[in-house]
């Protein structure tokens, strides 16, 4: 397996910054002997204090509830649920073709995923073949929404940690992927373009033109992202052995991501169980030496660079030919047709009122997203609608890590944990 690490973007005599309090974490020592605890001042009691759901870096919907001696925390416990919107249950009420619009709004930061996987688990059950170009075409499209992803966890990540110069800079170049996607979907974000069976729609005149625009600028701009942050002094103060996790912790917790792989463990399924074309194209999964929160920082940035790999590759061997399965069952007729045919317009009213029905059965599909395992378990009855669906979001699995990472440290460097960690909670909330 050909893996890439980010201790390559260390200095070779860097030594890991673990505070006191983090090494202590990792060890199993009695209550009565806990330096954690041990030898305070009687008067300074512990104290209950709420991060959120109003502090700016859980974003308005996460709650940390915390207990602080001092300014170290001893205990932690994420609290959710300020988002909830019951997609789940709410896709069993709409018919396989309408089932993308909702899906997409889980993960708001990468919809493309959440269609992709919900369509790869329908088309499991109807055995139905997706023609090459569509399937390329899905790579190409979450391959640019991974990088815009991570993009707005550079943004992000620096503004918590106080960078706000890397919030201007991330957004910016986000904005150049969103806009291409406007070019081919009509929307920046919540696109409803993949579809059961293949694409919404053909990738329009030029597009070539444009992603080989967005190849071109972003080189620059992330030797600038790595000079300005890498390397900065306080910046690696506030990262380096912060939030640690090992390989075996973080597999117990079923983490996965750049969660996992920032602990040395290279699981990625876009190499470990490929799907769509992935095992046609070369790309290094990117990992990590020392499982902290700089690591999971230079996952993120790398392997921006090699979806850009990726993507430069859909542009070589983009295949001509259908952008959707010629299956009239699942293929609504095109557009053009229904003006000269009232058979075509029946068919097209039908699709579009009744849907189509899917055989009986259950599946589970899994695609690599920005953050993780993301997985759609799929249960149909025969009819229209799904019978059960239900989500693996990573964001979700990932957030019970949080008080592990954040034991022992301080209370600045619980910003630092949650934003490495980067959830969503559009998909922790669903």
């Amino acid at each position: 397996m050909s893996t890439a690490t980010t201790s390559a973007r260390r200095p070779a005599d860097a030594v890991l910054r673990i505070s006191e309090e983090a090494a202590l974490a990792a060890a199993v020592v009695d209550d009565e002997t806990d330096p954690i605890t041990a030898e305070t001042d009687p008067a300074d009691e512990p104290m209950l204090i709420n991060m959120g759901p109003q502090h700016p870096s859980t974003h308005g919907v996460l709650r940390i509830a915390m207990e602080l001696q001092g300014e170290t925390v001893l205990r932690s416990k994420p609290i959710i649920g300020y988002l909830h919107t019951g997609m789940e249950k709410t896709a069993e009420d709409l018919t396989y073709l309408q089932g993308p619009t909702n899906v997409t709004r889980m993960d708001y930061a990468s919809p493309l995923f959440n269609e992709l996987v919900f369509c790869l688990a329908v088309e499991d059950l109807l055995g139905a073949e997706i023609p090459p170009r569509a399937t390329w075409i899905r790579m190409l499209m979450c391959e640019l929404n991974r990088m815009s992803s991570h993009l707005l966890f550079l943004a992000t990540n620096g503004m918590d940690l106080g960078a706000v110069g890397m919030m201007l800079y991330g957004w910016k170049e986000r904005e150049e992927i969103l806009r291409f996607f406007e070019s081919v979907t009509g929307l920046r974000m919540n696109h409803n373009y993949i579809r059961p069976g293949g694409v919404a729609a053909d990738l329009p005149d030029g597009w070539q033109a444009d992603v080989e625009h967005i190849l071109a600028v972003l080189p620059d701009r992330l030797e600038q992202f790595d000079t300005l942050m890498t390397g900065q002094p306080i910046w690696r103060d506030r990262t380096q052995g912060v939030g640690v996790i090992t390989a075996d912790e973080a597999i117990a917790m079923s983490a996965t991501g750049p969660l996992l792989r920032s602990s040395g463990e290279a699981w990625d399924l876009r190499r470990t169980m490929p799907y769509l074309a992935y095992d046609e194209v070369e790309f290094d999964v990117v990992v990590g030496a020392y499982g902290d929160t700089f690591d999971r920082y230079a996952i993120r940035l790398n392997e921006i660079r090699e979806s850009m790999r990726i993507v430069s590759q859909c542009l070589d061997k983009m295949p001509k030919g259908p952008y959707r399965t010629e299956d009239r069952k699942v293929t609504p007729p095109p557009r053009a047709r229904i003006d000269e045919s009232m058979e075509a317009l029946i068919h097209h009213f039908k699709i579009f009122t009744e849907g189509f029905r899917v055989p009986p059965g259950e599946t589970y599909v899994a695609v690599e997203s920005p953050r993780g395992e993301l997985g759609c378990y799929l249960v149909s009855d025969g009819g229209p609608k799904p019978q059960r669906v239900h989500i693996r979001a990573p964001s979700f699995v990932n957030l019970q890590s949080l008080p592990h990472l954040m034991y022992g440290g301080l209370i600045a460097d619980a910003i630092a944990v949650i934003s490495s960690v980067d959830p969503i909670m559009g998909e922790v909330d669903r």
